[in-house]
């Protein structure tokens, strides 16, 4: 009985690790943002979710992860603009803030 225990307890471990690897990931999907510290960042917009008013936005080496609020401003050129206008590949300005593990974009401005 214990050699059979044995002979199950490697192939199960085994399974239970690839299951949580591949759980954790999504084919073509973001997963979570990098934590940044409040303040204002310039980047290239990668994705748009419209569905859940959230851009990832590509700033150096991280990729933010920003669910836009009704507090959130988005312009361009000084004008205020709908969520719609954003596309993947925009260049934009993102004033955000911290909190505990969620950045919250106080505006958005895009800059093409």
């Amino acid at each position: 009985m214990k050699n059979y225990l044995r002979k199950l307890a490697l192939p199960a471990a085994l399974l239970l690790v690839g299951f949580t690897v591949l759980t954790g990931c999504e084919s073509g999907k973001h997963g979570e943002g990098d934590l940044v510290e409040s303040g204002t960042y310039e980047g290239t917009i990668e994705e748009v979710e419209a569905s859940k008013d959230e851009i990832y936005v590509k700033s150096g080496d991280n990729t933010l992860e920003l669910y836009f609020t009704e507090q959130t401003k988005l312009t361009k050129g000084g004008e205020t603009v709908e969520f719609s206008s954003l596309e993947k590949g925009q260049k934009v300005e993102v004033k955000i803030e911290k909190k505990g593990k969620r950045l919250d974009p106080i505006s958005v401005k895009i800059l093409e």
